[in-house]
Formats: C-alpha cells, structure tokens, sequence
C-alpha cells in the first residue's frame, strides 16, 4: 500500500505546507483504494461461501475414492513385500558345539528348532497356596534356527528371581542379547520370578550360546540331570484332549497341549518355524478330584485380543499379563498369560472357545517350542 512508501520517504527540508498537501492527498488515496477494492473482496467472499459445500463434496468424493483403491499388492504370498529367508533343516548333530556350550543336550521340535530346556527346580514356588512344578512355570527355553542365508536366530525365554534379574539383564547386554519383553507368568507367587524373552542374530550359533550360557550362570539354575521317572498322571487326559479337540502329552508332573498361528510369521525378514514363538500352550497340573492348576498363555493378532479376554473371563480364568514377546515380528503378535484353579475339564472347554477365536493349528508333541 501507498502508506507504507510514504511512511519510510526522507522528509528532510520539506515545507510543512507541502508536507500537509502530500499526507491529505495520500489519506484520500488511500481511502479511495479501500474503497475499490471493498468490493471485489466481498464478492470473492461471496463466491467462495456458495462453492464450499462443492468443494467439499469433490473432497469427499475423492478421499472415498482413495480409500477404495486397492492397498498395492505385495510381491508375494504372507501379506511380505519380500520372499522371507526360509530355515533350513538340520538335526542334533548341527548343534553339538551349541550343546557343549549350553552345557546339555536339547532336541529337535520339528526338523528346523533346536530346543534347550532349563527348568528351575531349585525353585520352590507358591501361589494362591499352590506348589508350582518347574514343568507348570518354572522353565527357561531358548531355541536356535539356521536360515539358507547363513544365519541364525536364537529365541527364548528366561526364568529368573527378582534378586538375579538385573545381573542377567547386564550380561545380556553386554553379550548383544535382546531382550524383547519382560513380564511374569503367576499372579500373586512367592519368591518373586520374572520372565525376560531374549533374541539374537548372527552368523555364529557357538558365540550366541556362549552368552546365553554366561547369563544363565548369573541364575541358580541347577546342571542337567537325567530325566526323573514319573508315574501316571492324575488328570482326565481324554477329558481334556477331546474338550481341546487335540491330543496333548504328558511332560514330567504335568499334562500339555500347544497350538501355533496359521500365518507365517517374519521377523527382519526371516519366517519362523511353526510354532517358534508363535504358541498358544495351555499346561496342567493336577491338584486331585479332577482339579488343576492352569498355566499357559494365548497367541493372537490384535484383532482377536478382546473376544478371547471377554471368553477367558467368562470361563473362571484370570489373566496375568497382556504384552507382546517380540518387537519385530510381521503379523503382530500379542500374548496373554493366564492362571487359573478348577476343574480341569471345565478349564479346557473354555480353553477351547479361545482357541476357536484365534486363527491357531494344534500342534503335536515334538514340533512345537
């Protein structure tokens, strides 16, 4: 506007006469340039007010166009934009550099997952004034897996006092071991136990398993022994295979029946085994006249999380903790831990409604982790 030049003008050596001239003529210009443009304004005003609701629907219009244009199309099946590295089969005799370091022997679950077990039985657990057996809670896991690109991924999970947990959690660290979640399986139980998930990457098997072995050290856990004899198991085994619609098996004192997601899973690129960190495991141990204390958890995608807590709670059971196991994995993956106390076969057909409302295959004895 003309005010502005005439604000920043030298008026140095102007008669006050002519000064005065000069700022009435600029006022009258200034308002004559109000009033020109008053106009047009309002009219554009006026026109862009009626084209609004146009406008808007063309908005509209295209946002519900763009919402229904297809999502692109992945390179291939598993909803990846990129073939996964698949495992590669191996047996026993591929890990026994792993088992010498982990200081025993694991086994196969399937032909692609070296298992390992660690059961606490130095641990003398209660909760709800229930002894809990190393077979029920109390066990720590980790499996290894070797892919067709060279490397491998271990996976796991480490049962550990609340007086050890800061010292493993320090040595895992400081050996490049993940730990991907942290939670407890038990509600009210004493000594406190945690359990912390580990997960690691690399070309070399022996040097994972050297820091596993390292943490392990910092926990109580006792050597590898013989397995122990045991007896029949005092539960309605058939009851609860065929309220679950699958066959489980009998492990040490208790009785266990698995299931793993449908859906192949990735994590960093690479697919997991059926059943490596993707299990529903729902474990019982008999407490006589066809009682049990129920352990496990539920594998689901986000989708299905609230149907199954809405089936647990309506069936008696508690739920301990709702979390994931992973950070990475492709479908997301939730885990809910669970404990309750009852009938056994009670317990497996509530078990079984949420297993229906989860997409998971049962799996048998041996394939499973």
């Amino acid at each position: 506007m003309s005010g502005q030049p005439h604000e920043e003008a030298d008026n140095h050596g102007t008669p006050d006469s002519d000064r005065d001239r000069d700022q009435d003529r600029d006022a009258e210009t200034d308002r004559d340039t109000a009033h020109r443009s008053e106009t047009p304004r309002r009219l554009l005003l006026t026109t862009a007010a009626a084209l609004a609701p146009l406008l808007a629907g063309i908005g509209a219009t295209t946002a519900r166009a763009e919402a229904q244009d297809p999502a692109p199309a992945a390179e291939h099946g598993g909803g990846h934009p990129r073939e996964p590295v698949q495992p590669v089969t191996t047996t026993p005799a591929d890990w026994e550099q792993v088992a010498r370091v982990l200081g025993r022997k694991g086994f196969m679950a399937g032909d692609k997952a070296y298992n390992t077990h660690f059961p606490r039985r130095d641990l003398h657990v209660v909760s709800y004034q229930v002894p809990v057996s190393p077979e029920l809670a109390l066990g720590s896991h980790v499996a290894f897996v070797r892919y067709a690109d060279g490397n491998v991924l271990a996976m796991g999970d480490l049962t550990v006092t609340e007086g050890e947990l800061q010292e493993v959690t320090d040595v895992l660290q400081a050996h490049g071991i993940e730990q991907t979640a942290l939670h407890k399986h038990l509600l009210a139980h004493s000594p406190d136990v945690w359990w912390t998930h580990v997960h690691a990457h690399g070309r070399d098997p022996v040097v994972i398993a050297r820091g596993l072995r390292a943490a392990l050290d910092r926990t109580g856990a006792p050597p590898a022994e013989p397995p122990r004899p045991t007896g029949p198991i005092d539960l309605d085994t058939d009851g609860i295979d065929a309220a679950l619609g699958m066959k489980g098996w009998q492990e040490g004192r208790v009785y266990k029946t698995t299931f793993a997601r449908r859906e192949v899973v990735v994590e960093r690129g690479m697919a997991l085994p059926l059943g490596l960190g993707t299990i529903s495991a729902f474990i019982f141990q008999p407490l006589g006249d066809g009682r049990a204390a129920l352990n496990g958890d539920v594998v689901m995608v986000a989708e299905e999380v609230q149907d199954v807590i809405k089936i647990l709670r309506s069936g008696g059971i508690g739920l301990v903790e709702l979390h994931n196991h992973g950070l990475r994995e492709e479908p997301r993956l939730f885990f809910i831990h669970l404990w309750a106390v009852g009938d056994a076969l009670d317990l497996a057909r509530t078990l079984r409604k949420a297993v229906d409302a989860t997409n998971v295959v049962g799996v048998a004895r041996g394939r499973g982790v």
